[in-house]
């Protein structure tokens, strides 16, 4: 089991205005709870004992709203991302990397996931020596294709992703990412230093973390675990508020 859990919610959430004029997007309420609250109980639920929690916009919003979350299942730890107006989720993952030591699930700030997923992600999946993949994507499959929003994934049969990225075509694309990660025994060390590398370059602040999984992809070393027909909700646009409140209606 995976007790160390990092959530990436140092956005405001533009696309959610006015929403997110004075408030982060993670802390919006979903039926009597924030965004993040929710994802710390589903996380909490199934074993998870240490979360970072990367902030920026309006952190001492955010950080005051933690404090006052006292689960004595979870220790909660903030890492604050200065550089989150410029750079992109992958400016996250280098602040929090040193953070990165054993096996880890990674969760984007904007994505509620049922306790049934948290369990599936934790079970994982095997590649073919029989072992949990290094790292692995979970993802999930939409019957009438995927759009331009839509984090794309090409995966083989035997569940070993290809490519990820917003780019893939319509023939390429067979699952999507929901933005919830798992990394194990040699894929923490893979991940932390391909971040590493990846910042220190030129167009690294620009970048997604799933950029660099991307890159990873030809090791083999990347698989996916797929959570179909399971609930989850991401919240991006504001038609988005009505779908995940559904959803949460029915956690309560």
């Amino acid at each position: 089991m995976i007790e160390h859990a990092i959530l990436l919610s140092a956005g405001q959430g533009s696309r959610l205005l006015p929403l997110t004029a004075e408030r982060p997007k993670c802390l919006i309420d979903f039926s009597g709870r924030s965004l993040i609250a929710w994802q710390i109980e589903m996380l909490a639920r199934c074993g998870v004992k240490r979360i970072d929690v990367v902030t920026g916009f309006m952190t001492d919003m955010l950080e005051a709203h933690l404090a006052a979350i006292r689960d004595p299942r979870v220790e909660i730890a903030i890492r604050f991302n200065p550089f989150y107006k410029v750079a992109d989720n992958l400016g996250s993952c280098w602040i929090v990397r040193e953070a990165m030591r054993g096996d880890f699930l990674i969760l984007n700030g904007d994505t509620l996931v049922s306790e049934d997923i948290v369990r599936k992600v934790q079970e994982g999946s095997l590649g073919p020596d029989g072992k949990s993949w290094p790292v692995t994507v979970t993802v999930d499959v939409k019957a009438d294709g995927y759009d331009s929003d839509d984090m794309k994934v090409e995966r083989e049969e035997s569940g070993r992703l290809v490519h990820i990225g917003k780019t893939l075509t319509a023939a390429q694309s067979n699952a999507e990412s929901i933005g919830f990660l798992a990394f194990r025994g040699e894929g923490v060390e893979l991940f932390r230093e391909t971040v590493r590398k990846a910042m220190r370059t030129p167009e690294g602040v620009q970048h997604w973390y799933l950029k660099v999984i991307d890159s990873i992809a030809p090791t083999g070393k990347v698989g996916t675990v797929s959570i179909e027909g399971l609930d989850w909700a991401e919240v991006d646009f504001l038609n988005d508020i009505e779908i995940a409140t559904k959803l949460t209606d029915t956690w309560v």
